[in-house]
């Protein structure tokens, strides 16, 4: 989730410089984060650090949606509604919001790499235990722990590569982060899917957490300590900070584009699954969890989408990526499989081009003293979009069945369009308050 585009490179959750440092540069090098200045000359990390990075990324997103592919297993076996069903999503996404800013404001006092190997270990714990629970509520509790565990791999493996990688390899190690995170969310719902078809849901926790401890000893053992972080020692203007990133009208509205962009996505991802589990369609567990291999589409699609971005600005690509997103969902209603995957692919490709169009003009449109700040509302927005969006499609399903679903997704895509529209300048100009 708790998300995931090289575009990201350019957003900084703590200590980021963003524009390859020329703002910052600009601001006289102030870094409101305590991190290192990104002008000192630093070494680029080893391959086997880039690798490390990459496996954090993986196993952080190899957890988040890992139920969706078993949402009509759990609805029968536990007897319980789609929407009941659909909290095994929302539950991770809610902790992953809640959390974010704490961890955040944690671990510019403490450190990167030592938190990041925590998190992991501790996302192994829930995760293996989810196995054994006797009920949804016993499963809500799991999910909301690994949810809880999350941020401090995401949030952090962010901040290390913008102090760590250097100046000249930000970007690709951002990559390497990005497509780690984008395999992890395949490998989990593909994994989970597989398991539960031919072993058992119960089985597939199991593997899951396995997976997770074998991660974080390589984690552990390749990631370089940090050599560019300091702690963070801000004595005031907390209140000061806060009632400018909230005051910005360009803010608001990329908050909010970022809650209906996760929102999208787990709306249609989390409720597909009871669309393509029903007739005509009757796909199994494990045929479910193969729907997700468009993501990959969309990891390939993103990267080129990210050049438009730097031509034709933010405003541009992301609602030209909502308008196919829109038309690509309602291609699932034909009930044709290879169109629905088309149409599925169309939806996830754009989810991903407006996350590096938002988090691009974040970038732009939040002042350099006060990003660690408005990037970190940025993620609570996010997940709190993500968490309802695993929510609220489930209330309509028994009225108006996918055909609601598609229409909710298709109306939050709208009003993003009307939010960018309204609020997002093509030309960036300078931040303004909301009167």
């Amino acid at each position: 989730m708790a998300v995931e585009m090289r575009r990201i490179a350019d957003t900084p959750i703590s200590g980021t410089q963003g524009m390859e440092g020329r703002e910052t540069m600009e601001n006289g090098g102030h870094d409101d984060t305590g991190g290192a200045d990104d002008r000192a000359p630093r070494q680029e990390l080893p391959a086997v650090g880039v690798m490390a990075i990459a496996l954090a990324g993986f196993c952080a997103f190899l957890i988040m949606y890992a139920t969706q592919p078993l949402l009509p297993l759990f609805e029968s076996l536990f007897d319980v509604s789609k929407a009941e069903a659909g909290l095994t999503v929302s539950a991770a996404t809610v902790a992953m919001a809640l959390m974010a800013p704490i961890i955040g404001a944690v671990a510019d006092r403490i450190g990167r790499k030592r938190l990041i190997v925590i998190a992991l270990f501790a996302l192994a714990v829930p995760t293996l235990l989810a196995a054994s629970s006797r009920g949804l509520g016993d499963l809500l509790l799991w999910r909301f722990l690994q949810g809880a565990a999350i941020p401090g791999i995401y949030v952090l493996a962010i901040a290390y590569i913008t102090e760590e990688a250097g100046p000249a390899a930000v970007g690709k190690v951002m990559a390497a982060y990005v497509a780690g995170t984008v395999v992890g969310g395949f490998c989990g719902r593909f994994v989970t899917g597989m398991v539960a078809a031919h072993a058992g849901w119960r089985e597939a926790f199991v593997v899951l957490g396995i997976m997770v401890v074998g991660e974080g000893l390589a984690v552990w053992r390749w990631l370089p300590a940090s050599r560019s972080f300091t702690p963070r020692r801000r004595p005031t203007a907390e209140g000061t900070q806060w009632g400018l990133v909230l005051r910005d009208g360009r803010l608001l509205a990329t908050y909010a584009i970022g809650f209906c962009v996760l929102f999208s996505l787990v709306a249609s991802f989390t409720y597909v699954a009871f669309y393509l589990g029903a007739p005509p369609f009757a796909l199994s567990p494990a045929a479910l969890s193969g729907i997700f291999a468009v993501y990959l589409i969309g990891a390939v699609a993103t990267p080129i989408a990210g050049r438009w971005i730097d031509r034709i600005g933010s405003r541009t690509v992301l609602i030209a990526s909502l308008g196919a997103g829109a038309a690509g969902m309602a291609l699932t209603l034909v009930h044709a499989l290879p169109l629905v995957i088309a149409g599925l692919a169309l939806c996830c490709t754009s989810v991903f081009i407006c996350q590096a169009s938002s988090t691009s003009y974040l970038r732009i449109a939040s002042p350099p003293s006060h990003r660690s700040l408005a990037s970190g509302i940025y993620v609570t927005c996010y997940y709190v979009g993500g968490s309802i969006g695993g929510l609220l499609p489930g209330l309509l399903w028994e009225r108006a069945g996918w055909s609601g679903c598609v229409g909710l997704v298709i109306g939050a895509q709208l009003v993003t369009i009307g939010i960018a529209a309204g609020f997002w300048s093509p030309a960036h100009p300078r931040p303004r308050a909301v009167t």
